[in-house]
Order: structure tokens, then sequence, then C-alpha cells
């Protein structure tokens, strides 16, 4: 049996990956309760710790050490992303040599507990999975000295392990989504190392990519992913198909709401609708778009116009009423907002604000309505394993379906690496 440990393990999507090639996750971490729970309704074998990994990692180790002799194959860590940006970094490098503090988020360095575990338990492999701005981000390490996140880790690992982070789009491994990610991995095992000095990388080669070629397939797009999906629409009475699968459901729109929606084309935005009344249905209205201001922040423009420049009536575009005055004005938004989503390109990235309309880019190509947690489930290829959101026998509440499908690493993509990963130690490359 090859043994995993999981950290940062939320409701235990990315672990599929592992369980579809016999790795079993035997121990895992977890900081919210409602998603352990789903943890351990999936994965009833795994010894399941609920808390901040900072009290948890003499735990996590010690309870590891006491049941088993040998090192886990690997340890799996997909720490949280709110906090890794690169802006401000000169600012921040600049006010650190002066003797300032820098304002930090704390998550950023969650990264010392889970190298204090690596080191501890010494897997043969590690796989550590992020946002693409995690190799730009500074962490105070334990000596309070500014440094660079992924510097951080090789320094840490030193030549224990060999290994590197590269940027991927998931898009390029058979996943019907863009989702551009820093993956990081690192053997500590002969046959990894050997490997890695002959063909500088662990990650295996992209099987998919925008065109065919002699070693690709060309990307899964949201067509092929949800087109035979049965239609449902964000109306009452209309808004779910639970004979087909008790997620295949999705909120409702207000009247309001529908009209924007209905009115949006494929792969368009709702800020960009023409005039749609009987008399006029004039189509050079100004549309929408952003700018950068004078400070160089992109700023969305606030004079796109809400009323037909020809006949003066309501555009079918996004809007609110001032309280006070009952007049109407442009929603604040980008013109991804209340977008419908293009059938022959992969979904763009999916984010825990799947289900709302005003989310980038997240309507059904051609349905009134967002997307279902079913086709979520299908875009993060969840439904390719065997997977429940059942405790005690009743389904989650849908927040934490949408929170655990919107912020889980795909499992094909973690699939995909163990897959390279058994083939390196057994030495069948």
């Amino acid at each position: 049996m090859h043994k995993a440990i999981s950290l940062f393990s939320s409701s235990g999507i990315g672990d599929l990956g592992l369980k579809a090639n016999k790795i079993e996750t035997v121990i895992a971490c977890e900081l919210i309760p409602e998603r352990v729970k789903l943890f351990r309704s999936n994965y009833p074998s795994a010894e399941c710790f609920c808390g901040d990994i900072w009290e948890m990692a003499d735990i996590i180790i010690n309870a590891y050490k006491e049941k088993y002799d040998d090192a886990p194959l690997l340890i799996l860590a997909t720490p949280p992303c709110q906090g890794m940006s690169s802006n401000g970094m000169g600012k921040l490098l600049s006010d650190y040599r002066k003797g300032l503090r820098p304002k930090l988020d704390e998550r950023n360095r969650l990264i010392i507990p889970t190298i204090k575990i690596i080191k501890a338990l010494a897997p043969q492999w590690v796989i550590l999975e992020n946002v693409a701005n995690m190799k730009n981000t500074l962490i105070l390490n334990e000596r309070e000295e500014l440094v660079n996140i992924i510097d951080y880790i090789h320094h840490e690992l030193d030549t224990d392990y060999t290994g590197e982070a590269l940027l991927i789009d998931c898009a390029n491994y058979g996943v019907p989504q863009h989702r551009r990610r820093l993956i990081t991995v690192f053997s500590r095992s002969s046959t990894g190392k050997e490997h890695f000095n002959k063909y500088k990388t662990f990650l295996p080669m992209p099987s998919h990519s925008e065109q065919m070629t002699l070693f690709t397939q060309k990307w899964e797009t949201v067509r092929d992913a949800i087109e035979n999906i049965p239609s449902i629409e964000s109306v009452r009475g209309k808004n779910a198909d639970l004979d087909f699968s008790p997620l295949h459901r999705v909120p409702l729109l207000d009247d309001k709401k529908m009209l924007w929606v209905e009115n949006t084309p494929e792969g368009c935005t709702a800020f960009n609708n023409q005039c749609v009344s009987p008399d006029c249905r004039f189509q050079g209205n100004p549309t929408h778009g952003a700018r950068k201001d004078n400070e160089g922040i992109n700023r969305y423009n606030g004079d796109t116009p809400i009323h037909c420049i020809k006949c003066g009536s309501l555009l079918p575009r996004p809007w609110v009423e001032e309280k006070k005055t009952g007049e109407k004005r442009l929603m604040k938004g980008y013109v991804s907002a209340y977008k419908r989503m293009s059938w022959d390109e992969p979904a763009s990235t999916l984010t825990q604000n799947f289900q709302f309309a005003c989310s980038d880019n997240k309507l059904h190509p051609q349905q009134n309505r967002v997307l279902s947690l079913y086709e979520g489930l299908v875009l993060q290829t969840i439904s390719q394993y065997d997977y429940s959101f059942l405790v005690d026998g009743k389904y989650v509440n849908d927040s934490l379906i949408r929170d655990t499908i919107g912020e889980s690493v795909p499992p094909l993509l973690i699939d995909k690496l163990c897959q390279n990963i058994l083939k390196i130690e057994t030495a069948t490359l």
C-alpha cells in the first residue's frame, strides 16, 4: 500500500487523484469542520485532524510515526491562496530594507509548518498546488527575514529533495477549464532524482493543446463537457432536473436579471446588450469596457449608457436603482460579469462564486441560467471519480458544495501527476 498525507485537505477532492492510483490518504488535516465531515465521509479509513496546522504539525508527525515505520510515498499540500499576490513586491522589499515591518498576509506563512512536517516525515515525493502568484509571494521566515516563498522551500529542503515549481494550465491536461496553477513537485527518491537530472521536470507531458497535434488532443471544451446535460432554466419549476442528478439545479433569477441574461448572446456580456424595444432595436449603443486611470489602476467605464441613445428605452444591461431618487444607473462591474461562456472553448476558472450570475464568465452558453452544481462537478473533473456530498445520509448545504468545487484542485490533474510519479518510481518511463 502506498501511503499519503494530505494537508489543507478541504473536502478531499484532490485526494481522489491519489485514490485512483491506489495511494491511500492515511492522515489529513483541514481547518474548517464542515469540510472535515465531508472528508471523513468519503475517506473513512483516514485519520483526519481538524484545526490550525501550526498547532497540528507535531500531532500529525507523532500520529504518523506511532502507526508507521516507513516514510509515506508523498505529501500533498494545497495551502490557502487568498493571500498570495505579486502586487507591491517592490514596495515590500523597500520597506523591509528600511527596517519597516511589511504588512503581509499571515496565511502565506502556512508553508512553514508544512515544511516542518515534510522534513520530519521525509516522504519520497511532495506535491504542492497553488495559484500562479505563489511564485512571486514573499513571506517572513522563522528568523523574520523577508524571503520568496519558493526560495524558502528550496532552502529548507536543501539537497535532500530535487524538483521545481512550474506554471501550468489545467486545460493542457484534459480538464475542460482554463485553470492556471503553480505545481511544485519534489522527490528524494533515487529514481526521482535520476529522472529529474535527465528530463528536468516531474510533470507529465501535456495531453491536450489548443490545436490537435501528433502528441496532443484538442482542449476539452464546455461543449464537450456539458452540452448533453438536460436543459433547465432559472425560473420556478424549471430550475432543476433531479431525476438526472440531485445536484443538477440552479438558483432562481428575478425578472430583472432574467431580462439581462436572456438577451445576452453566447460569449458576450449583458453589459453590452443592445436595444430590445420592438420599434427600435438599435444595435449601435456604446459598449462597456475598462481603462487605466492616472495611477495605472484598471477601472471599468462609468459612462456606459443604460438607455438606448436612439429611442431612449431602458437597455437590458445590469443596472441598480438609487433608493432615495429612484434613478437607475449602471451596475458596477467589468465585462467579465454577467457573461455567457463560449461553447467551443474550455471554461474560465471556476471559483466559489460560480453559481452567481455576476461571477466572471459563468452564465450557461445557451440556457438562461448559471452553471448547475452538477456542471461544476463536470468542469472540475470531480464527476469522473467516486465522491459523495452526503453526510449521514443527507446532502450538505449548497454553499459547502460550491466552496468545495470552486476551491479544489481538479482531481484529474493530481491523477495524472501520480501516474507519472509511479511510472518514475517503477522505472517504466
